[in-house]
């Protein structure tokens, strides 16, 4: 089979790999290098993660595997334990997830989380419909207060009921009434997360796993697709003829780039209508500290996170600096930058900054029948979807190289 991939970013990368063993497989990548969202610039002789910090874990076995057969985990990669913490507005510093050291927090608070501790068990049976009810109902009143719903409410910029629950699996920390109590008696450390630990490059962070898995792909970049036509039973793509297409790019493309081969008329809408959020990334030279991630309920700014690269390997700072990346959710000016880092803890001082317009798919109660129904008919025309924008689906690293293993073996293999 002749195969075109149409973005090279982890997700395009990762079925071009698992397809070039045994097919011919070319990859137009828009823009001038492969990465998608997890590029990283070098400026100053620090690295710049553009969206995010990305690092790499895997409870899937097979993702794993298939990981490491790029790489020496010894002499590629360091090993790291998370070291996350929350800033709270009064200046208390408590380690995360939060829930895990309410023993930090002051008396009054302490009381009060008691009691609700107490009520939860009660009320265990009640089943969640939107992520407010989910966090009031598995963390307490008090707690939601004090940290879950001004910190979730920065990052998702709407009324919690109005977040529904389908991105949860796997992103944070599920602790039942008991383990709350018992880690808290016993001073546990949650490491059932996928991330609590993780391997990351010793150069060049994220940039390295992507250059590192381009190498032997035929990679074609500043190759905007924008020219698709149909030849029988084959497509061409740019004056490219193949048998098979897997779109890795944004799901909200697909319109107007096969409307005129087959009947989308059903989606049009409903790919319209699908609601995102954009990451501004700002890099910045901050104190040194300790952490990995740090998160910050504050009311006084907009930012909901930092996250310290400049920790994650001793090689992403330029001498005698400690950088870190700054996040907000949505678009910010450069002065609104400048106005909030002047509230933010650490002294940030900006270098830069990146805007990532579709950073966050958010999806509606009948997004994935939608998205499935869609696959369904693109696959009758040997189009495929494989990625986090592709697939409207809330997907760290290693869950996008596991979304192209599924792929590649349950139906191109």
């Amino acid at each position: 089979m002749k195969y075109i991939i149409i973005g090279g970013g982890i997700s395009g990368l990762s079925i071009a790999n698992l397809l070039n063993k045994e097919n011919e497989v070319i990859v137009l990548e828009g823009d001038s290098r492969p990465g998608g969202m997890i590029k990283c610039d070098v400026i100053d002789g620090s690295l710049y993660h553009r969206t995010g910090g990305h690092v790499f874990n895997s409870k899937r076995k097979d993702v794993m595997d298939w990981f490491w057969s790029f790489f020496s985990k010894d002499e590629d990669f360091t090993k790291a334990l998370r070291n996350s913490t929350v800033f709270m507005p009064d200046g208390n510093v408590i380690p995360y997830p939060i829930e895990n050291h309410i023993h930090m927090l002051d008396k009054v608070n302490g009381e009060k989380i008691v009691k609700d501790l107490v009520q939860m068990a009660k009320d265990s049976d009640n089943e969640p419909n939107n992520f407010d009810e989910f966090l009031k109902g598995r963390f307490g009143k008090t707690l939601y207060d004090l940290y879950f719903q001004p910190y979730n409410y920065k990052v998702w910029r709407r009324d919690l009921t109005n977040v529904p629950l389908f991105w949860l699996t796997g992103k944070l920390p599920m602790p039942t009434v008991e383990e709350i109590i018992f880690n808290n008696l016993f001073h546990v450390d949650e490491r059932s997360f996928v991330h609590s630990s993780f391997y990351y490059p010793q150069k060049g962070g994220s940039q390295f796993i992507v250059d590192s898995m381009a190498k032997g792909l035929n990679v074609i970049c500043n190759s905007k697709v924008d020219n698709i036509k149909r030849n029988g039973a084959k497509w061409i793509v740019n004056n490219i003829e193949c048998d098979r297409i897997v779109f890795c790019g944004n799901l909200k493309q697909i319109p107007a780039l096969f409307d005129e081969h087959f009947n989308l008329s059903g989606y049009d809408k409903k790919i319209e209508e699908l609601e995102f959020h954009g990451t501004t990334s700002v890099f910045c030279e901050i104190e040194e500290n300790p952490y990995s991630w740090i998160y910050m309920p504050s009311r006084e700014h907009e930012s909901h996170r930092i996250i310290c690269t400049g920790n994650f390997s001793i090689n992403n700072n330029a001498p005698g600096k400690m950088t870190g990346t700054i996040e907000f959710t949505d678009y910010i000016s450069k002065d609104d930058i400048i106005d909030n880092l002047q509230r933010i803890p650490l002294s940030p001082k900006y270098i830069s900054h990146h805007y990532e317009k579709y950073s966050y798919p958010i999806q509606s109660t009948d997004t994935r029948k939608m998205i499935g129904d869609l696959k369904f008919d693109l696959e009758k025309n040997n189009i495929y979807l494989c990625g986090r924008a592709a697939e409207w689906e809330y997907y760290n690293m290693d869950a996008a190289m596991g979304a192209a293993l599924d792929l590649y073996n349950n139906k191109l293999k």
